[in-house]
């Protein structure tokens, strides 16, 4: 099922020397249950993109819908609370809450119970993989790996179907990233999630359902080969 649709987007941006157009004339859509890889140099666009995506920025023309709504005519605040989270390579967890308060966060912001959202933030943060003795301890506590574990529960505590990774896997070392990883492809397959991944490592790229590749702005589709398709 078809939940987020792309067309013919263009976003320009002003630096003090120059206009830069990001992204150019892209189009493509992306499904429920399955992850996706955006990969391309650093500069090519594809972080845009996920701005894009994730409501922090509005296209100059063109159009993104989510779910048929029409991404720049609806409260993108109230759309990533509710609909779409982001995880980012620097995890962005609050240094002075615990990883169960991280992920208790978005629910209190929702006017959720504290009984009910403590509860929820340890299911979620088991499911994870982190046991117990992660719940009160501090992000400089934890490992790379930990942290990003807690950032993807919290992301998953607002509730929305969406996941948009911005390098999720880019401070990492090799087997944490494999980690991730697996369970970015758990979220999609068995529980139903949208989930798009920006990266340059090529590794991480493989393990998804299906690649588009930013270059200069456009965006093209590849096959599992690297063989541009229709």
């Amino acid at each position: 099922m078809e939940i987020i649709k792309v067309e013919n987007v263009n976003y320009s941006y002003k630096t003090k020397y120059q206009t830069v157009h990001a992204v150019k004339n892209v189009s493509c859509s992306f499904e429920k249950g399955l992850i996706y890889a955006i990969v391309g140099e650093s500069g090519s666009g594809k972080s845009t993109l996920l701005s894009l995506l994730a409501g922090l920025d509005v296209a100059d023309d063109g159009c993104i819908t989510v779910e048929g709504k029409d991404l720049s005519k609806i409260n993108r605040d109230h759309y990533r609370r509710d609909t779409a989270s982001v995880v980012y390579q620097s995890f962005q967890l609050f240094p002075l809450l615990t990883a169960k308060e991280n992920v208790m966060y978005p629910m209190e912001m929702k006017k959720i119970k504290r009984k009910e959202a403590a509860k929820k933030a340890e299911e979620l943060l088991i499911s994870v993989g982190l046991t117990e003795k992660i719940f009160r301890q501090f992000p400089l506590m934890m490992s790379g790996g930990e942290q990003q574990r807690v950032a993807i529960a919290r992301a998953l505590s607002a509730g929305g179907k969406i996941l948009l990774a911005d390098e999720p896997t880019g401070n990492l070392d090799t087997e944490n990233e494999q980690h991730i990883v697996e369970l970015l492809k758990k979220l999609a397959h068995e529980k139903g999630y949208t989930v798009i991944v920006i990266t340059h490592n090529p590794e991480v790229a493989k393990e998804a359902d299906a690649t588009y590749r930013m270059r200069d702005g456009c965006l093209t589709a590849e096959s599992k080969t690297g063989e541009a398709y229709d």
